[in-house]
């Protein structure tokens, strides 16, 4: 039997750069594949949401921080990027923190000016370009305020892609997170040769956006090899596992991919396809 069109490229010493919105997204979502692929080629994951705003904080952000155990988010990223990089040096791979704001925290540009900062102190969600999570930050619908992010992103595409036959692994957005949303499309305003992931775990809860596939011919192809060594480096994310996986459980599913090129994939993304041309 054939093998699948990613075991193909990176035994053919593809190199691949995982775009990872948050510091764990990376591993959650294809450190199957970027296990197989480390000893095989050249693997980096660029991770963009990698800071924290100054305080005040909104609601959503202080109800974020004592999920994960935290007062201070500059202190809780600091621990954030260092699990990231130990999990990723275990992996054998490389990796890169690009310092853009996480969603949760991201301010508008705009000064407010003397009063206005007043008022933001007692009251920061005006400030803030996703003022809350569920109505904000979880819709997937990237704010007029943050088309600088996008601008960044897209730029950042550019360099990371420069090496010849560079393919992309970028999220496919499935659970409307803003910030893997924003990843996604830069990826798809760039141009370049992207595989999309679906975004684990919230996959377990949420479908893929039947228009995002159709619009770009996407199908799907399950990776199920190395699943059995992920849980361990998911548990590497100290900060985060518990309050991602309650009882400790990380569950062995596949990591699914979705590629161009082939009959589009259905809402569950279980086709597989061809490699592009």
């Amino acid at each position: 039997m054939a093998a699948d069109p990613l075991t193909t490229a990176i035994d053919a010493g593809t190199p691949l750069v995982v775009l990872s919105p948050h510091l764990d997204d990376a591993v959650l979502s294809c450190g199957a594949l970027m296990a197989y692929a480390a000893g095989r080629t050249s693997v980096r994951v660029a991770t963009f949401f990698t800071e924290a705003g100054a305080p005040p904080y909104t609601l959503s952000g202080r109800h974020y921080l004592r999920l994960s155990g935290w007062s201070d988010a500059e202190c809780l990223y600091r621990e954030r990027r260092a699990e990231d990089e130990e999990v990723l040096r275990r992996l054998g791979v490389g990796g890169v923190h690009l310092g853009l704001t996480d969603g949760l925290f991201r301010r508008k540009p705009a000064s407010p000016g003397r009063h206005g900062e007043w008022m933001h102190r007692a009251l920061p969600e005006p400030a803030h370009v996703y003022p809350t999570y569920r109505l904000h930050v979880a819709t997937g619908r990237i704010s007029r305020h943050d088309s600088g992010t996008l601008a960044r992103a897209r730029a950042v595409l550019e360099t990371l892609a420069s090496a010849p036959r560079t393919i992309l692994l970028a999220p496919s957005g499935v659970g409307l997170h803003v910030d893997h949303v924003l990843v996604r499309t830069a990826a798809e305003l760039s141009r370049q040769r992207v595989v999309y992931y679906s975004d684990f775990p919230y996959n377990q809860q949420h479908r893929l956006d039947p228009r995002f596939v159709e619009r770009n011919g996407l199908a799907g192809v399950e990776w199920s090899r190395g699943l059995a060594g992920k849980a361990a480096l998911v548990r590497g994310y100290r900060s985060q596992a518990d309050a991602l996986f309650p009882g400790g459980r990380v569950p062995e599913v596949p990591e699914l991919y979705l590629l161009a090129g082939g009959p589009p994939a259905d809402g569950n993304g279980t086709r597989s396809a061809p490699w592009p041309s």
